[in-house]
């Protein structure tokens, strides 16, 4: 099949996560610059354009001029967490598609008026999911549809990390710590990979426990310790995750009737009956390796964009995730089990 049409667009927000995943991203091989190419960017902050190589603006309206006789067809929000929905809604009355950072909403009214938005423009959102295309998942996936240690009923997903991501800024407390820029901590920011990973996996549970704690970053005002239970009529997930670790490390468990499958680090290990593998991917899950994850998630997003109008399977994906979010921070909050229901979005 040919390739479609090549798209133009802006990044909104020109920070840690553009400047090291995004731009490298776009550009990251020549598959992925036919389709996209980024020709600007909007950042308030005079700083931004330091180190830039393509023009930085500080208003939405300067772009339609940077333009000139070809509109752009999207933006790519990469601004904190808490202005990702409102941003996300701008662009859409703006009439442009939208690529956007995780997650895009953080409850299931956002993600209501995401789609409503989106759908009254005749335009497409597209979350940054780009975990989809992390090898060590992708492998993981494969044994278990493969049925390699038979159906799994137990699934343990840990991350540790020493203090969240500074990003670019330039404060003594990094914008995920922060209320007021990142609307949750460590749950929002990583924990959002791992449940959109287990609901690609394992599907929408039917309840969900939740706990959360300030352990060690005081001068943060969100969590920095979380876990979350996903609980599902034939098998548990549990997701531990902290930026009060004393080292970084990745565990990841799945255990089934005939075997297990880990993650640790970068080594990944199929344990079977008859069957042992272990695949070393240190090399391939470096942070260098990134841009190559999102070259993907862009080339699905340009491929999205040759469908024309709305596409409704990422807006399900953003309302699952938001609503699977809510859920985890009312029962931490409450102490109690909350059942989830996946069409609250709908």
């Amino acid at each position: 099949m040919p390739d479609g049409r090549p798209y133009r667009g802006a990044i909104i927000g020109l920070g840690g996560v553009a400047r090291t995943a995004h731009l490298p991203g776009f550009r990251y091989d020549a598959a992925t610059r036919r389709r996209i190419e980024i020709v600007a960017a909007v950042d308030s902050d005079p700083r931004a354009a330091e180190g830039a190589d393509i023009p930085v603006v500080s208003d939405w309206t300067e772009l339609r001029e940077l333009a000139g006789h070809r509109p752009l067809d999207f933006v790519d929000v990469c601004t904190p967490t808490g202005s990702h929905a409102a941003t996300t809604v701008a662009a859409l009355a703006a009439g442009y598609h939208v690529l956007c950072e995780k997650p895009v909403a953080l409850d299931p009214a956002q993600a209501r008026t995401i789609a409503a938005a989106a759908r009254a423009a005749g335009r497409t959102v597209m979350p940054c999911h780009q975990y989809r295309f992390n090898p060590a998942w992708r492998r993981m996936r494969e044994w278990l549809q493969g049925d390699a240690i038979g159906p799994w009923h137990l699934a343990e997903l840990s991350v540790y990390r020493t203090a969240a991501d500074h990003g670019a800024g330039r404060s003594a407390v990094p914008w995920r710590g922060s209320r007021q820029d990142g609307a949750g901590g460590i749950l929002l920011d990583h924990g959002t990979h791992l449940l959109y990973t287990l609901l690609d996996i394992a599907g929408p549970p039917t309840a969900v426990r939740g706990w959360t704690a300030r352990l060690r970053h005081h001068d943060y005002d969100v969590e920095d310790t979380a876990e979350v239970v996903l609980e599902y009529p034939d098998r548990v997930a549990t997701i531990f995750l902290t930026w009060a670790a004393r080292h970084r490390e990745t565990r990841v468990r799945f255990t089934g009737e005939r075997g297990t499958i880990e993650w640790i680090g970068g080594l990944l290990r199929l344990d079977a009956a008859g069957r042992t593998e272990t695949i070393d991917m240190s090399a391939e899950l470096d942070k260098a390796m990134y841009p190559a994850w999102f070259a993907e998630l862009f080339r699905s997003f340009a491929d999205a964009l040759d469908l024309g109008g709305t596409v409704p399977q990422p807006l399900a994906d953003i309302g699952q995730v938001a609503t699977l979010l809510d859920a985890a921070y009312r029962a931490a909050e409450s102490g109690a089990r909350v059942p989830f229901d996946p069409h609250l979005t709908a």
